[in-house]
């Protein structure tokens, strides 16, 4: 019988013939760890979410404020659903025969795992997409991004997340117990099945797509905070810059150091038939590092602010004795002074004005 068109039998093969051997008390505390530290990290930035939107209601920062709620929030329930699923398991000795008979907790942690996998990229990669139009074009993103609309791009992603967590099931394929019989995912043992393959390399080629994306976005971003910079003369284009250019750095930093490996071993276990024993490790130390990227998000995204790099900036002045910038330069919110230094440097007006200050100072 085809084991991964029959549910009730789907992965039990692999528990007689186990090449992946994990030790319990490390793998306990892992789990416990990462999903402590993940529900107070996420809490605390939805508090600071919270505490920000109801002081700061206006239009440039409702739409990032939406974005990052549903991030933070998505990965608030990753880690809660997935590490009391992981839990369990390792509290029952990871004898799934006895409490899986009809294949349904490995079904429900596969598509918890893929959801709550996707989703995050997917709402980081919009993030940096709304970042870059609220810095390229500050008139578009006032008038267009409004919180309607924001909210209709959270409820689609999360519906296209679902889709493709749901997929395997529409299809009658069943999720996979993995070698080291802790968790559930995408065949990942002996894929020879071309659909097994197509829905690894799904799952590997959205994420690194929404990688893509976050990254160039990013990048644009960055640059053109530079090119205003550059440009403007003002007080008021120089703090808020170099705040968003630490910002966009930790986030692709991290996004493409914690999920990189794992969407990497994804696609090279679905582009070849067969794999080496050594994987199953590999694969266990990438889904932990893609785990601490959903812990590390609160920190990047929300907690990574102007009060923040104030303080570290104090310190930093403290112990190298160096006078980077003036203090006083930290004025507005980051993203609100983006947005009315980029809309003056675009304006006619405004550049006419720059080229004729120093012919009348020439006058002068």
């Amino acid at each position: 019988m085809n084991s991964s068109k029959s549910p009730g039998l789907a992965g039990f093969g692999i528990l007689k013939n186990t090449t992946c051997h994990t030790e319990k008390k490390i793998s306990v505390f892992f789990s416990i760890i990462f999903m402590t530290v993940g529900i107070l990290s996420n809490s605390l930035a939805i508090a600071i979410l919270l505490k920000a939107y109801q002081r700061f209601r206006q239009k440039s920062k409702a739409s990032f404020l939406l974005l990052a709620s549903g991030l933070v929030v998505t990965d608030l329930f990753g880690h809660l659903i997935n590490g009391a699923i992981a839990v369990f398991v390792y509290a029952s000795d990871k004898d799934w025969i006895r409490f899986n008979q009809s294949n349904i907790l490995c079904s429900v942690f596969g598509i918890c795992m893929v959801f709550f996998g996707l989703c995050p990229l997917f709402l980081g990669s919009v993030m940096a997409v709304e970042r870059c139009i609220g810095v390229t074009k500050p008139i578009f993103h006032s008038t267009k991004m409004t919180s309607k609309h924001v909210k209709m791009m959270l409820t689609m992603v999360c519906l296209f997340a679902v889709l493709i967590a749901l997929l395997p099931i529409l299809r009658f394929r069943a999720y996979q117990i993995q070698a080291s019989r802790t968790w559930c995912f995408y065949k990942t043992e002996h894929v020879e099945d071309w659909e097994d393959r197509f829905y690894l390399l799904l799952f590997s080629c959205l994420g690194l797509l929404a990688l893509a994306i976050s990254f160039l976005c990013n990048a644009v971003t960055g640059i053109t905070l530079l090119r205003v910079k550059f440009k403007s003369q003002q007080r008021q284009g120089r703090s808020h810059h170099f705040e968003m250019i630490i910002q966009l750095l930790a986030i692709m930093c991290v996004s493409c150091i914690c999920w990189s490996p794992f969407l990497v071993t994804m696609a090279r276990i679905g582009i070849n038939e067969s794999h080496s024993k050594e994987t199953c490790e590999t694969i266990l130390f990438a889904l932990r590092m893609a785990t601490w990227n959903q812990i590390l998000d609160p920190w990047v995204y929300i907690l990574l602010r102007k009060a923040v790099l104030k303080n570290l900036y104090k310190i930093t002045r403290g112990c190298c004795g160096v006078h980077i910038i003036n203090l006083h330069m930290w004025e507005l919110s980051s993203i609100k002074n983006s947005l009315k230094v980029a809309a003056i440097s675009d304006s006619p007006v405004s550049s006419k004005q720059i080229n004729l200050q120093p012919l009348s100072s020439m006058g002068q």
